[in-house]
């Protein structure tokens, strides 16, 4: 005899379903097969389950609630999306949750745990899980440029392959004819690596690039710089994947005695609050990152309230911040460029 009240995952692994499908058949959802449906019925009858006051009254009302999934709570630029984010839910009445699978419980799923909150939609700001793009899906929009994903959702993204060709534009500008790329992983990362090779190419320079590191993180950064710069002495430029790994291979020519940027120029990517501290100074990218989380925000909203059809599209366009991260091979000191603007 059952000596504790029956769960949902009671429910779905009498009817041989997921968790996020029980939710749906609570729900009135019509997206779920008349077999599935019968089969957690059966289920909830035979053991007798009563679903929660609140689960039973996600079929006749919005939660108000929004996710956004990300993968690397480390990474300054979902500081800057969510920031974005928020700047046009929160009017709308709706509540921000985030969800990091890096960290998430490893006793729940944790796109399955979004699925069955009742969220009215989520924002994807990594590769999308396939489970996000079955039946039991609510309204999504994937932020960012991603390897994964599915021209049938709605995305916004600034435009990754212009942004590589402004740094290392500027850099080849500046007379750097030696310059290393340190790449990460990912949709952007990858689009930002190919695109900085193929400047490169055009120049009719060596291309020079540390292996891709695991993770787009200081420590990642900082690995890549000191392989590069150790196999490769006579590179005079750095550019990274992100502001992050820009700060790591700030610590790794730190650690060689290059000064930069006299011996060592070094260009960043999201232009985040620790590209503009004083003490970094560093050139970066401006990928319009609180932007792409209004506009997806945007999207999102008219996704809900069923205003739009065609799944929509956007990029946006990044900017070069120039500061005292970057100068000329050898400039002396009062040639660097600080506090420089957007070009």
């Amino acid at each position: 005899m059952r000596s504790a009240k029956p769960t949902i995952y009671d429910v779905a692994a009498a009817a041989g379903v997921s968790k996020s499908l029980v939710s749906l058949v609570l729900r009135g959802a019509p997206r779920v097969s008349d077999a599935s449906r019968r089969a957690v019925e059966k289920a909830i009858l035979d053991l007798g389950y009563r679903p929660s006051r609140a689960a039973t009254s996600l079929a006749s009302r919005r939660t108000n609630a929004v996710g956004l999934l990300i993968d690397d709570y480390t990474n300054l630029w979902f500081v800057d999306l969510a920031r974005g984010l928020n700047d046009v839910l929160g009017p709308e009445g709706y509540r921000l949750s985030v969800v990091d699978v890096a960290t998430a419980s490893t006793t729940e799923d944790p796109v399955d745990g979004l699925l069955s909150s009742g969220l009215d939609g989520i924002v994807v700001a990594m590769d999308v899980p396939d489970a996000l793009l079955g039946p039991a899906a609510p309204p999504l929009v994937i932020a960012g440029t991603r390897e994964r994903h599915s021209t049938a959702v709605d995305s916004v993204a600034n435009d990754d392959r212009r942004g590589a060709r402004l740094a290392v534009g500027h850099l080849l500008s500046l007379g750097h004819t030696r310059i290393a790329h340190l790449p990460a992983g990912g949709g952007a990362g990858a689009a930002r690596a190919d695109s900085a090779a193929s400047v490169i190419a055009e120049a009719g320079l060596p291309w020079f690039a540390a292996a891709p590191s695991a993770t787009a993180t200081e420590e990642g950064g900082y690995r890549a710089a000191l392989d590069v710069l150790r196999r490769m002495p006579e590179v005079t430029a750095v550019f990274a994947a992100n502001d992050t790994m820009a700060l790591g291979a700030l610590g790794a020519a730190r650690e060689l005695g290059y000064d930069v940027p006299r011996r060592l120029s070094v260009v960043g990517y999201d232009n985040s609050t620790l590209a503009t501290a004083r003490l970094v100074d560093l050139t970066t990218v401006d990928d319009a990152s609180v932007e792409v989380g209004r506009e997806a925000g945007r999207l999102l909203v008219a996704r809900i309230l069923g205003s739009t059809d065609e799944a929509v599209h956007r990029t946006l366009e990044p900017h070069l911040v120039v500061r005292g991260s970057t100068a000329p091979p050898g400039a002396s000191l009062s040639r660097r460029r600080g506090g420089g603007g957007p070009l």
